[in-house]
């Protein structure tokens, strides 16, 4: 692969040139490692403490009071490009409201930044779960049956006999109000009461009622790519076997590489129908009853367990680095190896025992997917900071992120 490599300098004015990762936690240090060692400058901007500010790949970390509203983001941005000269850095959004943030300004940001985040109409599509499943629909992409419910009298159409899952149609609304994605709803009798509650945190017309897939990791899986006009120039498909927490995961905690092609066609049928650009990861979960692979999710950003790929032989940031300053793609897709593992101990750890605790996982069972494991999220020993930096953290991630 051409290009910048370890120990090459860049040339003429791309000697300045560097990146600002916008959220520091390990998804962002993923992304500062990829580009640190490469000599690439990268500066971190986080309205929390975060991992990445221990890392020796990191040249300056910026703690500001908050990145969660759209105005907060675009002054601090501004701020940071003016006191440190940044023009033409490449930014890394690595949470969905800093995405949309930077989608909705795009072409004003881009005279001054790098802003490697698809268009509002893209971003939007894979943002709003209204339109995620409206779009599958439309492309005839299997996905669970669906109900958008506009008024409460729309709960009268969801004829089903449950399980449910009971979930906002903008994440980012109920999150940070609850710290969990969705509800499971066993029964129908029950949906009137937790639809009620979910409404009045999100609102009308906000609140989605959906069939629940059964299954747990084991049928959790992924199509990752850094997709340019319609092709994916480097793809990974994943199997996410275990997340925080079991049910409805706020964040992978064990994935290996696996070999899918057959992802890859309504992926990318899904992306070319928003006309999408960048990193994206697709969520899919199999169902059992009827063998398909059904779409949950499409995160447009950088996913939590992004630094499996460069483990399994693709490294995302680097490519889309390299994209962004106009060096050409491979010839060929750029493809990981399957059967890498990846994990985050910290959260894999105590999940894990809460699951034997409970009867879901057997002891034996978690211990041989232990047997070698390839990457760590945080644990690295040519970057070992940001690992003690983390576990002198536990009680305020545990109450401001619930790690």
């Amino acid at each position: 692969m051409v290009g910048l490599e370890p120990n090459e300098a860049p040339r003429s004015r791309q000697l300045a040139l560097g990146a600002v990762v916008i959220g520091g936690d390990y998804q962002g240090l993923g992304v500062a490692r990829s580009l640190g060692r490469r000599g690439i400058p990268v500066r971190v901007l986080d309205d929390e403490r975060s991992v990445s500010r221990a890392s020796r790949y990191v040249q300056g970390f910026h703690r500001v009071p908050s990145l969660r509203g759209e105005r907060e983001t675009l002054s601090s941005l501004e701020d940071l490009r003016l006191r440190w000269g940044l023009d033409g850095w490449v930014l890394y959004p690595t949470r969905d409201e800093t995405v949309a943030a930077l989608a909705r300004h795009r072409d004003d940001l881009s005279r001054r930044w790098r802003v490697p985040v698809a268009d509002w109409r893209a971003v939007q599509s894979c943002w709003d779960k209204r339109e995620t499943y409206r779009i599958a629909a439309e492309a005839g992409i299997p996905h669970p049956r669906t109900w958008v419910l506009r008024t409460a009298s729309d709960l009268a159409a969801v004829h089903d006999a449950g399980p449910f899952v009971v979930k906002p149609a903008i994440k980012e609304h109920f999150f940070y109000q609850t710290g969990v994605k969705a509800w499971r709803v066993d029964h129908p009798r029950d949906l009137v009461r937790v639809v009620q509650r979910a409404t009045e945190i999100v609102g009308d017309g906000e609140v989605l009622v959906q069939q629940l897939v059964p299954g747990g990791g084991e049928e959790q899986y992924a199509y990752c790519a850094l997709v340019r006009d319609g092709r994916a120039l480097a793809r990974m498909t994943v199997r996410r076997r275990r997340q925080h927490p079991s049910d409805f995961g706020r964040a992978s905690t064990f994935v290996e590489t696996v070999d899918l092609p057959h992802l890859e066609e309504p992926s990318l049928r899904f992306l070319s129908a928003i006309g999408y650009q960048g990193l994206v990861e697709l969520e899919y979960k199999r169902d059992r009853r009827d063998g398909e692979f059904k779409l949950l999710d499409v995160n447009a950003r950088t996913w939590g367990y992004h630094s499996l790929g460069a483990a399994a032989g693709v490294d995302f940031p680097y490519l889309l680095f390299r994209d962004q300053l106009g060096v050409g793609p491979p010839d060929s897709t750029l493809s990981t190896r399957a059967g890498v593992k990846w994990i985050r101990l910290l959260t894999d750890l105590p999940n894990a025992g809460r699951d034997i605790a409970r009867g879901s996982l057997h002891p034996g069972d978690y211990l041989r997917t232990l047997r070698r494991l390839d990457t760590e999220a945080v644990l690295s020993l040519r970057d070992p900071l940001p690992w003690f930096y983390e576990v002198a953290h536990l009680p305020y991630l545990a109450r401001h992120r619930s790690l």
